[in-house]
């Protein structure tokens, strides 16, 4: 009882004996805080967004605004049109051949073999370019013919480019003409575009085709005399990938493999 009562003056000492709240804050040096807040918060000011249509006053804005709609149409399918109707799709699948014939994985990487492509492409394909260039496109922005001669123009040395890689071998247009039920072609001027391009690129990836096989022979050779030498040594759980693969580096440099494919890339298109 004596504790309980000695415990209850200190406490109303303590109580009694604190300093009284003063404005300074704590800790020192600290900005004081409210919690009331303003009557009118300030809104936010949202612009005003308008569409509006109105009827052309003339031809010519008719014709402005079909054009525009036409080279959008144009630019989104543009990277469809440079696969598909030049030699990149070729390049593109025997360079990607030759990666997996030589067991690489990561380099060099998928992103530079198509870099490579694509600038091998714009040199073999450079003739045909300029030429859509001098008479499609160099016209049509002097205003010397229509937007419809421009595209007819452009696709003729595109047309003929296609023709001409598929000289030796017209199998697949006439698959196409069958199928379209058209009369048979006697030569390009016969075959309608939406024939050409699709025989055009069962043509290509035929050829890719090829390369890639012949490519692959002499590296699966090499494959094929490490794992037997690998078996009769009793080595069977070491991949002989990982033993063939420096044999195919040192063969594919010392032959200067680049070099060579490169070159026949480009006299397989450029004949």
């Amino acid at each position: 009882m004596k504790k309980l009562i000695l415990l209850l003056v200190l406490f109303t000492a303590c109580l009694f004996t604190l300093p009284a709240q003063t404005s300074s804050n704590f800790p020192q040096g600290s900005t004081a805080g409210r919690t009331n807040m303003t009557a009118e918060p300030s809104s936010v000011e949202i612009p005003n967004i308008s569409i509006s249509a109105t009827a052309p006053q003339s031809g010519k804005q008719i014709a402005f605004s079909v054009q525009l709609l036409l080279i959008l149409t144009l630019l989104t399918l543009a990277p469809s049109i440079l696969i598909l109707t030049t030699c990149f799709l070729r390049f593109s699948i025997v360079l990607d051949f030759i990666k997996r014939a030589l067991s690489l994985q990561q380099v060099p990487p998928t992103a530079v073999l198509n870099g490579i492509a694509i600038f091998m492409t714009f040199f073999c394909m450079w003739p045909t370019l300029k030429d859509v260039y001098t008479n499609a496109y160099k016209p049509l922005s002097n205003n010397e013919i229509t937007l419809s001669e421009s595209i007819d123009k452009a696709q003729q040395p595109v047309r003929l480019f296609m023709y001409r890689q598929m000289a030796g071998d017209d199998s697949y247009i006439h698959t196409f003409m069958n199928m379209g039920r058209y009369p048979r072609a006697k030569n390009l001027s016969d075959v309608p575009t939406h024939v050409l391009i699709p025989a055009y690129i069962l043509h290509e990836l035929t050829v890719a085709f090829k390369i890639g096989v012949l490519l692959y022979i002499p590296f699966i050779v090499i494959d094929m005399v490490v794992a037997s030498i690998l078996m009769s040594m009793g080595m069977m759980m070491l991949p002989p990938v990982q033993i063939s693969m420096p044999f195919k580096l040192m063969l594919f440099v010392l032959v200067d493999g680049w070099g060579l494919l490169t070159n026949q890339l480009f006299v397989s298109v450029v004949q």
